[in-house]
Formats: structure tokens, C-alpha cells, sequence
């Protein structure tokens, strides 16, 4: 028989891709496409959905055209997807009712500090809704997105509740496109998606109604919570991959989890991307974080318990990178930074902390800003590469340290090496400085497309194209190894200089101006 193969879309930030697996969990072949970021404020940023959706069609065309498939060689469809981004959307016409409202968008601050002063129970706090969601209350997940475009958009309160409207995370919204939009369309999400929300009980996995009241949000407008693996429908007729079935979901960060097969308690990930994240297993037992990371849901697979993590939110990281090229202009391409900060033996003293949008784990600063430190006349461009490249390193330590600190009190054990994959594992010398930084070896997979590979690892035990988690996991392959070469007085005084740094940010947000 003909080998068959499993789609993977990966709706990102900066671009949709489509990638084609083959059944030993490698990419025969792909398509990608960027779309606009739209920054019209400070502090904003939005997608056009429709441009999204339109990105998704034609890569998915571009996947089968590079690889000389059609559809009928495709078993199945996996979603992965930027997390936290909100759509709106008309139900009857498909069109969304305001740009997207990214999840590194900061306009909802004040919504946020209404929430947070004021419980109503006598308590107040940023962790008002932790013990439910697993969440602090923060810009960064969906549920004041939601509300700001509720009452912002002339009529949309009143066309909500109505139930005229649909939210939707990104995922949300391509799987209702993909599966007939206005005519028929789907309109559900996965447990992972769905827990970053502020609107989920993580236990019970269900939309909560008093969280819907608390942000006013009707619930109408929300899609069905299903697992992470499942056929959820099929493509529509009117499209390449008509009659294949759309059966995995999830979030990219548990995308990458998964497809590192980090299926077991304990196992880790760092994926470096636009942001920075580490995800940590933690079974079915939901590990309540007392050093600022978040609990989540890892993944569900159909009617089985649902999987729990904590995970370490980084805002920027590779989004560094295109900072210094674009606004700054730096370097001509992305590509550029390894050479320009090899240029130099080390930071030259400078300290680069990227607090665009605050600071999110484990401090959870929505008051810091950016900050470049340690500024002398003996600072070159060299060194401004090297000081951004090792600022995702030193935030991804502290990330690290409070997951040790997190493990250590329930009594599991401090992690003794990290998988890592995403953009910027290419990048050598960041993976070495990682290395030397941490402490420990940093190990980087054969297929780093984990994101992807997640999702086709989903959407394939859906469907039976492998087995089980176990077949998965014979799958996983190393492809580098970097061991620390950092003496540790050395490490230790740098990374006192970075804390040093990370709190020249702290209080830069003044309500008056």
C-alpha cells in the first residue's frame, strides 16, 4: 500500500504553516506564509483573521504541491495555534467583527485592575480566579479580550447575547472554517486552548458561569470544550482537503510538549519562539504553583483523564530578535544575529531586558517596560546581539529555577536536562550560553518542528495512524547535545547582574501619563 501521511497546521503569531508527517514523525514537505502584525497603539497588537484563514488555504495547497500529494493521501488533520488570541466572529456571515486581538496586547490592563481590586468577596488580587482557572489575572489570556471587543464594537454586547457572535481562539476559528464556516461549521476548542482562557474550571473543564459573569460574557458565544484528540468533523467539500477529518487540537506550547514526548510526570520542554515557554508535566494531579507559574492542561486524549502542567510564560524571545531587526535595524535578516554576536567574547556589561508588554513569568509585571543596562562607550552592536540572544536565556533560568522550586516542595526532582526546540535552537551560541547558564545540558531533538509534530501526533491517534503514546515516544530522537562550560562563580555572578537588570523595569507604568 501507498504510504499515508498526517497534515499538521500551525496557525503561529507571525505566520500559518502547513506541514506533511510521514508515519516515522518526520516533515516530508510544507508551506508557510507571515501575516501583518498591526500595532495602530501603543501596547496593541492585532491579527486580520480573515487574512489567517486565507494564509491557511493556500499553505495547505503549497504542502501538497511541494510533496506531489493530494488529499487522499492524508489520513487526518491536526490544529496547533498561537494561544490566548481572540476572534470574534459573525455567525451567519463568518466575517469577524474586529481585528484579533493578540495575546501579547496590553489594553485590557484597566479591565484587569477593576478585577483584581475589587472580588466582591471580600478578597482581591491578581490570583482572584487561581484556584479555578490555574490562571493570574493578567492581559495575556482571553477573557478581557473578549469583553473589550464586546464593548468597543458598536452593537456587539447586544448581538451576543442574541447569539449572534462566536469567540474563538485561533484554532476555534480555522477548525469552524475548515469544516464549512456559515454552512455547518464546527464551532468547538480543546481543553488546552480552552484553559487559557480565564473561563475555564481546570478541574471540571467546562466553561464556569460565574467566570462568564464576572467578565460579562454570555456564553452563547462560546465553543464546545472537546479532548485534545478526536474527529471533530470533516473538511468541507469546497476544499483540497474535502471529507478529511480535522481530529487533533492543541495549543502550540502543548503541541511541542507532546511532541517532545514528554508524556510522563517530569518531562519538559522549552520551545523558543516568538515567546519563550516551559511546560512541564505534572500527570493527572493539577500542581498549584507557588513561585509565579501557571497550571494548565497539558493535553486530554478522547475520554481519557485530562494531563496537567505548569508551565513558565515568557513574553519575548524571538520577537527580540525581529525588534532589533525591524525597528531598530540591526541586521537585514533574523538569521544575522548568531554571526553579529559572535563578533564579540560576551556582552560587553550590557543587559537587555525585554519587558515590551511586562514582564510575565515568574514575576507577572504588567508595570515593567524594556530596559538596556550597563551601557558604557566600550558597547558595540556585537554586543547589543549577544545581550538580546542571552536575555531569552537568562529569563528561561529563572523560569527554571522556579520549576525546581515547584517540583522540590511536592517531592519530584530538579530537572537534570532540558529539550528544547522552536526557531531559534538553530542558534548555537544561544543553545551553548543556555547551556552554561543553566547548569545543566540543553538537548535538542532531530525533528525540532515539535509544535507541528504535536499536533500530527494528536490528529494520528485519532484516527489509529499510530497506536499509542508508547510508539510516540520509540519516535523522539536526539540530534544535539550541549553541555555546560560555565565555571559556576562565573555563572552566578552574571545571572546576579541579569536580576539586577530585571528590576531597573519594575514600576515604569505610571497611570497619570
Amino acid at each position: 500500500m501507498a504510504e499515508r501521511y498526517v497534515m499538521a497546521i500551525d496557525q503561529g503569531t507571525t505566520s500559518t504553516r502547513a506541514i506533511i508527517i510521514d508515519h516515522r514523525g518526520r516533515a516530508v514537505a510544507g508551506g508557510q506564509a507571515e501575516h501583518a502584525q498591526l500595532t495602530p497603539r501603543p501596547g496593541w497588537l492585532e491579527h486580520d483573521a480573515t487574512e489567517i484563514w486565507r494564509n491557511t488555504r493556500e499553505v495547505v495547497g503549497h504542502a501538497l504541491a511541494r510533496a506531489n500529494l493530494t488529499r487522499h493521501d492524508i489520513e487526518a488533520v491536526g490544529i496547533t495555534n498561537q494561544r490566548e488570541t481572540t476572534v470574534v466572529w459573525d455567525r451567519r456571515t463568518g466575517e469577524p467583527i474586529a481585528p484579533a486581538i493578540v495575546w501579547q496586547d496590553t489594553r485590557t490592563q484597566a479591565i484587569i485592575d477593576e478585577l483584581a481590586a475589587d472580588a466582591g468577596d471580600g478578597t482581591a488580587g491578581t490570583d482572584r480566579f487561581a484556584d479555578r482557572t490555574g490562571l493570574p489575572l493578567a492581559t495575556y489570556f482571553s477573557a478581557t479580550k473578549i469583553s473589550w471587543i464586546l464593548d468597543h464594537v458598536d452593537g456587539a454586547r447586544q448581538r451576543a447575547e442574541r447569539g449572534e457572535l462566536a469567540f474563538g481562539t485561533t484554532d476555534c476559528w480555522l477548525l469552524w472554517n475548515l469544516t464549512g464556516g456559515p454552512d455547518g461549521g464546527i464551532h468547538a476548542t480543546d481543553v488546552t486552548n480552552a484553559s487559557r482562557t480565564l473561563l475555564m474550571d481546570l478541574r471540571s473543564c467546562r466553561w464556569d458561569p460565574e467566570l462568564l459573569a464576572a467578565f460579562d460574557i454570555p456564553e452563547s458565544m462560546m465553543p464546545e470544550i472537546r479532548s485534545s484528540s478526536e474527529v471533530y468533523g470533516e473538511v468541507h467539500g469546497s476544499q483540497l482537503l474535502r471529507q478529511t477529518p480535522v481530529a487533533g487540537i492543541l495549543g502550540d506550547q502543548h503541541a511541542a510538549t507532546f511532541g517532545q514526548a514528554a508524556f510522563d510526570p517530569g518531562g519538559a520542554k522549552n520551545t523558543y519562539g516568538t515567546g519563550c515557554f516551559v511546560i512541564v508535566n505534572t500527570g493527572t494531579e493539577i500542581v498549584r504553583s507557588e513561585h509565579g507559574l501557571i497550571s494548565t492542561v497539558a493535553y486530554q486524549l478522547g475520554d481519557a483523564d485530562p494531563v496537567y502542567a505548569l508551565e513558565g510564560s515568557i513574553a519575548v524571545a524571538g520577537s527580540l530578535v525581529q525588534w532589533l531587526r525591524d525597528n531598530l535595524q540591526l541586521v537585514s535578516s533574523a538569521d544575522e544575529i548568531e554571526g553579529l554576536a559572535r563578533s564579540v567574547d560576551d556582552n560587553g556589561g550590557a543587559f537587555l531586558v525585554p519587558a515590551f508588554s511586562g514582564l510575565y513569568a515568574p514575576y507577572w509585571r504588567p508595570d515593567a517596560r524594556g530596559a538596556l543596562v550597563g551601557l558604557t562607550r566600550y558597547v558595540n552592536r556585537g554586543h547589543l546581539a549577544r545581550a538580546a540572544l542571552e536575555a531569552t536565556a537568562f529569563q528561561t533560568r529563572e523560569v527554571l529555577d522556579a520549576v525546581n522550586a515547584d517540583t522540590a516542595r511536592i517531592g519530584g526532582v530538579a530537572l537534570t536536562e532540558l529539550r528544547v526546540d522552536g526557531g531559534m535552537v538553530a542558534n548555537e551560541l544561544l543553545m551553548q550560553f543556555q547551556a552554561d547558564i543553566l547548569g545543566i545540558p540543553v538537548v535538542r531533538p532531530a525533528v525540532t518542528e515539535t509544535t507541528a509534530l504535536g499536533a500530527a501526533y494528536a490528529a494520528g491517534l485519532a484516527v489509529g495512524y499510530w497506536a499509542d503514546t508508547d510508539e510516540l515516544a520509540g519516535l523522539w530522537a536526539e540530534d544535539r547535545r550541549w553541555e555546560p562550560e560555565l565555571a559556576e562563580d562565573d555563572r552566578e555572578r552574571r545571572l546576579r547582574l541579569w536580576k539586577k537588570a530585571v528590576t531597573k523595569t519594575f514600576d515604569w507604568v505610571d497611570d497619570d501619563v
